[in-house]
């Protein structure tokens, strides 16, 4: 195998294919990337649980594969110089990396070593914008639970019914759904995608208007993304019902800026830490919501302006969940639902357009709490 190709288009499939690449395996050749020179370039890691596979354009005078180190390799295309970069291998193992003075000999592995990705068989597919799906996935994945004891919340939720596209995450805690129409109309379907894989696809995604191919299967799913692809398996199980699980109305509704109410919450969270922790008790006046918490550092208090009466209904929230959801939320302004202390609090956009909704369960208080 040989090929020469400029460093920087090298070092963009390098580093995106690494994403998948395992970082420790008992099989060797999964902690690198198998390079494939034939009319391009392609570069593929693979972690048994999601795959990544990138092509770029290259002068190949040697067709050939081989598996090389996703680290060393990365590391050494790192350091080079910005010039055309030569690689080149006569046994398929011993590899020398040629750029401008520099030189390494590394030693690889043989491509038949490697692992096959899994193809997807396809059942069904649907088309969304490139940075439209970046910007559904950035305002979801945070809700993804991390709890293996219900590997399927480890997921979100894609969910279509032919012309809108529905994406859900939750983790007991809280729940994050986004809502999109899609341009293309598609097979009504679901299925649930590890959240780690979506947190690959967001890095990898740009914010342009191409569209992303998403293809499903059996067992996989694949995301096309210009000329790079992420396999990766679907999870099973049951996901939570989570149409049954929002409250449709509240008792009470304000109006609130978006930015206003996370400048206040991290106000009052400047004194809780990881090892001091307390949650933030909410009051929903007349046309005014007030918080407060306390914790051995000391106390705080701040407020902001809202639109409309809760009547004195105070609630406790856990202040990153709080911030998380509304950081996330892509409106200006935000209808805050709630019923008693005990109940969810649902925020939806206040132009309702019914876009995204996230749904945040309270911290019961103490009385001395805040």
């Amino acid at each position: 195998m040989k090929f020469s190709c400029e460093k920087s288009l090298l070092l963009t499939a390098v580093n995106t294919a690494s994403r998948a690449a395992s970082p420790k395996s008992d099989i060797t050749a999964l902690e690198g990337l198998l390079i494939e020179a034939d009319a391009g370039i392609t570069i593929s890691g693979y972690d048994l649980k999601t795959g990544i596979r990138t092509s770029f354009p290259a002068d190949v005078t040697e067709p050939g594969k081989l598996v090389l180190d996703a680290r060393l390799f990365g590391d050494i295309i790192r350091k080079l110089p910005d010039d055309v970069v030569t690689v080149e291998s006569k046994d398929g193992v011993m590899t020398k990396i040629a750029c401008a003075m520099s030189e390494f000999n590394i030693l690889g592995t043989p491509a038949a070593n490697y692992p096959e990705l899994p193809t997807v068989d396809h059942q069904h597919s649907l088309r969304i914008k490139e940075g439209l799906l970046k910007a559904m996935i950035s305002q979801t994945n945070f809700a993804v639970s991390t709890n293996e004891a219900r590997p399927i919340h480890t997921g979100e939720l894609f969910e279509t019914d032919g012309e809108t596209l529905t994406m859900v995450a939750v983790d007991g805690y809280r729940l994050a759904l986004r809502r999109e129409k899609l341009e293309t109309a598609a097979e009504p379907c679901s299925f649930v995608v590890p959240g780690t894989a979506l947190a690959e696809i967001e890095r990898i995604a740009g914010d342009g208007e191409d569209a992303v191919v998403i293809t499903l299967g059996t067992k996989h799913v694949l995301f096309e993304i210009g000329t790079t692809l992420v396999i990766s398996r679907r999870l099973e199980g049951e996901f939570l019902n989570y149409k049954s699980s929002i409250p449709h109305d509240g008792k009470f509704v304000v109006k609130a800026s978006r930015r206003a109410v996370i400048e206040a919450v991290e106000r009052v969270s400047l004194i809780i830490s990881d090892k001091q922790k307390s949650p933030v008790r909410c009051t929903f006046g007349e046309n005014a919501l007030s918080m407060c918490t306390s914790t051995p550092l000391g106390k705080a208090y701040d407020e902001c302006e809202v639109v409309g009466d809760g009547s004195g209904l105070e609630i406790g929230f856990n202040n990153k969940y709080v911030l998380d959801a509304l950081k996330a939320a892509p409106a200006d302004e935000v209808f805050m639902q709630l019923s008693t202390g005990v109940a969810p609090c649902v925020v939806i956009p206040a132009d309702g357009s019914r876009n995204f909704l996230y749904m945040i369960l309270p911290v019961r208080l103490r009385v001395n709490e805040g």
